[in-house]
This record gives structure tokens, sequence and C-alpha cells, in this order.
């Protein structure tokens, strides 16, 4: 069997499972094309957890990392929520620990913690509010221009972020592994070679190579801006996922990738056999202790209220 019958016939085995099961299927952008062609809803981490917490479906497939799934079961308690690569972490969220955060808040008992959606519910849990890299200046503008802020854990989003906004902010040192392997090297050689094209970048990458970019925002963000603009060419500084919906989203628009390393291993670790496997097991679930569940929830509707 060709690979494209298999992925065929998986997908046909998946819709079918989906029905039986009352599941909806998640895929962040960054996720393999065929995955995402599964998918019932492609988004951001965030926004695929909210639209799904208002179907009725009673089981939620997400197809992303471990604190995307924490985040569907903290908008979603009352569905099951499986998580078809047990192992997708994400190593940014795994940067800062509650036990770290509350040694923070003892050093700076005066500061709100702000902390990106990028983060284990545990975390969420011991914060103030959150925020994700679409709406993170607008969350810092809420806060009072005299309480100090932490800003945790993307100290690249942080300092995007602080530059917007002009508020000093305690950065946590933390960065994604995939964002911040892009140089600035890479992209006046992507702007050399495509001269013509504008530069989009998302703000997990390093503060030099956002300040290179015709256009910051986030993945979701991103894709409008190539399907609104006049541009035919972009130079693309997010993770490879992307080039699907921008494809797909942008007829006869070209995009290159700032570079070839922009591949997230944990992102590409669901595969279509994974999700049917999950979908024949329920499992594996995803879950989180109730006591945590309602701190972080609060973090999140926080940011929801502004």
């Amino acid at each position: 069997m060709s690979i494209e019958d298999k992925i065929s016939q998986l997908t046909e085995d998946i819709k079918k499972l989906k029905k039986e099961r009352n599941a909806i299927i998640l895929a962040h952008v960054y996720q393999r094309p065929e995955v995402q062609e599964v998918a019932d809803i492609i988004g951001d981490s965030l926004e695929l957890s909210r639209r799904a917490a208002a179907t009725d479906a009673e089981v939620i497939v997400f197809c992303g990392v471990h604190f995307m799934a924490e985040s569907a079961a903290i908008l979603s308690p009352d569905k099951i929520v499986l998580l078809p690569e047990e192992n997708a972490g994400c190593p940014m969220a795994d940067m800062v620990t509650a036990e770290e955060l509350r040694a923070k808040k003892k050093e700076m008992p005066e500061a709100l913690v702000v902390a990106y959606v990028n983060t284990s519910a545990e975390v969420k849990a011991e914060s103030d509010i959150c925020c994700t890299s679409a709406n993170a200046v607008k969350i810092v503008q809420s806060i009072p221009e005299d309480k100090p802020i932490i800003f945790i854990p993307d100290k690249n989003l942080g300092a995007y972020v602080a530059n917007q906004t002009g508020r000093p902010m305690t950065l946590w040192e933390g960065w994604c592994n995939t964002h911040d392997w892009v140089t600035t090297e890479e992209v006046t050689k992507a702007k050399q070679e495509h001269p013509e094209a504008l530069v989009l970048i998302h703000p997990e990458c390093r503060p030099e190579v956002v300040a290179m970019a015709d256009y910051v925002s986030s993945t979701t963000g991103l894709i409008r801006f190539a399907k609104e603009s006049t541009a035919k060419e972009f130079i693309i500084g997010t993770e490879a996922g992307i080039l699907h919906q921008l494809y797909k989203q942008c007829p006869g628009k070209e995009f290159f990738l700032a570079t070839k390393r922009l591949v997230c291993p944990n992102m590409k670790a669901t595969t279509l056999a994974k999700v049917k496997e999950a979908l024949v097991t329920m499992q594996p679930q995803i879950t989180v202790p109730p006591e945590i569940r309602e701190k972080s929830l609060r973090c999140l509707e926080r940011m929801l209220h502004v």
C-alpha cells in the first residue's frame, strides 16, 4: 500500500471512530499536513480549547502538545481529553515549574505573574493572569503601571511585549527551542534570495530577529496578514507546519521558511496512526486535579475578561 493509500485509509477510519465516540479533533497549525486535514478545527492552542468547549462533543482529541491538552481539560472538565502522543511536550513550558515560580514570588511579593499559555496547569495555578502571543501586549497594558510584573516563561515574547508597551518586566529565562534557532544571518540570507518578500515573524523569535520583521504576530495573525496583504511573497519565521495553511488559504502566493530548522519535533510526533489508536483505546487521557484546575481556570478567565 502506498503512503497516500495508507493516509486515505487512516483518515476514513478516524472519521468513522470520531462519529462513534462523539469526538472532535483539534489540530495546532504546527501539526503534520495530514493531521491538519483530519481535524475539525485548526488554529492556535487556546483558541482550539475555547472552541472545543463550546461544542457538544464528549471527547476532545488534541493534536498538539501536553500543555494544550491540559488547557482543554481545564476549560472542558466534563469532556474526555485525549493527547494521541503522550510524550509530546513543550521544552519552553518545562523551563518553569510551580516550585520555582513560588520561590520567585517570595522574592517579589508585590509582583503580578503574567503566564504565557505555554505553561503547565500547575504553573498557571500559581499565576495571576494568562496571555497568548496574540493578546500579550493588551494583557500587560491592562495591569496597573505601579504593579511589578513577572513574565513567564518566554523571555523573547516578554522582550517583545516590554518593547511594545514600554513596561519594565522581570523576564523568566525560558525560550522556544524552535523559534530561538532563527538568526539574523538566516533572515538576511532569505531576504537576499527573495528581495520582494515581506518578513513575517512570530514573537517567540529572538528580539534582533523580531526587529527585522515587516509584521509580527501569532500564527493566526500571520495567516490573516498573508491572506489580506497585496504582497505575493513572504519569508516565514515560525514553525514549518504553518505552511500547509498558508498555501491553502493564500492561493497564488509564495512562502519561504526563514530557516529549514524551523521544525518542532514535539509537534511532529503526532501521526494519523496515533490519532486512530487514541480513538480506539480512549487513551492517553489528560486530566487536571480539581484544585489545580480551579486556580488555573481563574488565571485563564482573567485573561478572557480583559
